[in-house]
């Protein structure tokens, strides 16, 4: 098992998430993080200084991770000075292997390369439960994290930020706990409402998502959040109440060009980043795959881990 994380090293210690909290206590926390929470632009990233052109080949395994580039080691090649993106994801191990464990994969990219692996193994001590995924898997991503030498300057992760019921989705939550700037990519809609259909949409398209009654933080305070995409005419059946704060984007990151089946991501800024930012930064992530590529190597990363550990 991978050793626990140290408070000390934490910005903000007071939100480690803890699974012998009640589920009340537990909302309450995601509330106070998300009142901490920046969901605007905080940061120095572009997408072009972040964008990968080419995708990795993962058919024969994983790109080979450049340590030379990591401080310190006297490194020639490609741009010292790039941003370094990390992208982090998770797979399971069942009773079948030992007892339920999760295995963290965070993959550090600079420059459009890998310069870095690392992971992590440690218990699951709650079932998952919708909307409190971060005490499930918050602090196995953090070990994970930790065990990383190159500093990030973003953060990528596999779910929610700030589309969730509270604003405070696992991007949101590690994003806070770290101080990083952060997003979060899902596959699928937790809460909120699309301005538009989004159903069969061309690659490159996008629309936001806004706060509806099930994001009760939103309602609460009355956000108004202005953003430079807002629709003026989404009064649709299924679609959003155009008056209520954006809280992410649906974003088609890529579709068949005769077979229109592949679903939009939904990305929402976890952390010092906008949710106009963060889809920009997602699209500059993304090269030519669904998933941007430092979760879609993370995901391949983690069952690599997985399979080490069982």
């Amino acid at each position: 098992m991978s050793p626990a994380v140290e408070p000390d090293d934490l910005a903000r210690p007071e939100f480690l998430p803890d699974p012998a909290l009640s589920r009340a206590e537990m909302e309450s926390l995601q509330r106070e993080i998300a009142s901490t929470a920046t969901f605007a632009d905080d940061h120095g990233l572009t997408p072009a200084a972040v964008a990968i052109d080419d995708p990795a080949d993962l058919t024969e395994g994983l790109p080979d991770a450049r340590q030379e580039t990591l401080p310190g080691t006297g490194r020639s090649a490609d741009d010292p000075d790039a941003p370094v993106v990390v992208g982090i994801d998770q797979a399971f191990l069942t009773p079948d292997d030992g007892e339920d464990r999760a295995v963290s994969a965070a993959v550090a990219i600079r420059d459009g390369a890998v310069i870095e692996y690392a992971s992590a193994v440690t218990p699951l001590s709650i079932p998952y439960v919708p909307g409190l995924l971060a005490f499930r898997e918050g602090e196995p991503m953090l070990a994970a994290l930790d065990a990383l030498s190159a500093e990030p300057d973003l953060l990528v992760c596999d779910g929610s930020g700030r589309i969730h019921f509270r604003e405070a989705g696992v991007a949101t939550h590690v994003g806070v706990l770290l101080d990083v700037p952060s997003v979060g990519v899902a596959k699928s809609l937790l809460c909120g409402a699309p301005d538009e259909p989004t159903d069969e949409r061309p690659a490159g398209w996008r629309t936001p998502i806004r706060a509806d009654e099930s994001v009760t933080t939103a309602v609460a305070s009355g956000d108004a959040s202005a953003d430079s995409d807002v629709s003026a005419d989404s009064d649709a059946a299924g679609t959003a109440n155009t008056d209520a704060p954006v809280i992410g984007h649906a974003f088609q990151s890529r579709q068949y060009p005769n077979s229109r089946r592949v679903n939009p991501l939904y990305v929402s800024p976890g952390h010092r980043v906008s949710p106009a930012t963060a889809v920009e930064l997602v699209e500059a992530l993304c090269a030519g795959y669904k998933l941007p590529e430092p979760t879609r190597i993370a995901d391949a990363y983690a069952d690599v881990a997985k399979r080490d550990a069982a």
